[in-house]
Order: structure tokens, then C-alpha cells, then sequence
């Protein structure tokens, strides 16, 4: 199979169903973010041990992820031709893995904190961030043509959970975190 096919020479690319849109297209640049976001996650994965738990879970989300693509790929007019079925329960699952990781932190969050810490706390940041754009570009998307709501919330879930991998990675580690600033919303509790 050749890798270069000079179909998109022109500007354009395909999506599922065969018709062709501009390389532009917010659905193009939806798809380009998402798979910015697999990426990431692939190097989040180098950079940890084989044996590590969070592999599985990353490998998860990042088969998932293709699922996600292939989905957005697909017009909303002939997505039940799509054979690639999200996992009904994904955004469930994210919340399952935050709860626990959660659950297992000696230290909870009182603070904004500055992304970064060890590389892989870092990087799960930086995966984070890839997520919420993702995120904005399927709400753009979703204006002109419907995005499963799954969708929507996996993504949303998703940075949540890198947000608390990368928090768990810190406390794992015996790691401070740096801190910005208190929670006003907390303060204001008590």
C-alpha cells in the first residue's frame, strides 16, 4: 500500500462516506486535533514502564480515540453506515478511573497548580490541554453538524482524567506540586 495517495495535492482530503472537503474543514481540524491528542497520549505510554497500570488505560483510550475519529469523520446523515461503535460506557469509564485515583491521593487538591512536575505529569498536561481544544473544535463542529453526545462527554471526561493522571503521577511520585493559587470557591465554604 503506497502512503502518498496526491488525492489531497489540491487542498482537499477525504471523510467517510467519499465525498471530499477542504483540508480547513472544521471536521478536518477536529479529526487533526484528536489525533494530536492520540499522539500524545502514545508518548505519555513511552514514557512509562510497560508494566505500569496506566498503560492499559491509555491503550484503551487511545483505541477509543481512533473510534472517536473515525465517528467524527462520518456526516450525521450516514453515520449508522460507520461499522466503528463507540463503547457505550467510556465517559463512565473515565469518571471510574478518576474516582479511584482520587480515592488513592494523600494529598487533595486545595490549589490552581502550575502544569508541569515530573515528564510525565507534564505530559499528561499537555494532553490535557490538546483535550480541551479538541473539545471547543467538537462544539464547533457539533454547531453545524450533530456530534454524539457520548462524544462530547468522553472528551470532556477525558481531560478531566489527564488533569487527575497528572496529579496522581505527582503524588505517586512523593512530588509537591507548585502551586498558583487557593480555591476561592473553597475558601468561601468554610
Amino acid at each position: 500500500m503506497r502512503i502518498y495517495t496526491k488525492g489531497g495535492d489540491k487542498g482537499t482530503t477525504g471523510i467517510f462516506g467519499g465525498s471530499r472537503v477542504d483540508k480547513d474543514d472544521i471536521r478536518i481540524e477536529t479529526n487533526g486535533t484528536l489525533d494530536e491528542l492520540n499522539a500524545t497520549l502514545g508518548v505519555i505510554r513511552a514514557l512509562l514502564d510497560e508494566k505500569d497500570e496506566r498503560q492499559e488505560i491509555l491503550a484503551y483510550i487511545q483505541r477509543t480515540l481512533m473510534i472517536v475519529m473515525s465517528q467524527v469523520a462520518t456526516p450525521s446523515n450516514i453515520r449508522e453506515q460507520n461499522q466503528n461503535i463507540l463503547p457505550e460506557d467510556i465517559d463512565r469509564y473515565c469518571e471510574q478511573q478518576i474516582d479511584r485515583m482520587n480515592s488513592e491521593m494523600k494529598h487533595p487538591s486545595t490549589h490552581f497548580i502550575l502544569p508541569g512536575g515530573t515528564l510525565i505529569s507534564a505530559q499528561c498536561h499537555v494532553a490535557r490541554t490538546i483535550a480541551r481544544r479538541a473539545e471547543r473544535r467538537l462544539c464547533t463542529l457539533n454547531k453545524t453538524d450533530e456530534v454524539p453526545p457520548l462524544i462530547l462527554r468522553f472528551v470532556n471526561r477525558l481531560s478531566d482524567l489527564l488533569f487527575t493522571m497528572a496529579r496522581w503521577e505527582m503524588d505517586q511520585q512523593g512530588a509537591e506540586e507548585e502551586r498558583w493559587k487557593a480555591f476561592l470557591y473553597k475558601k468561601k465554604k468554610q
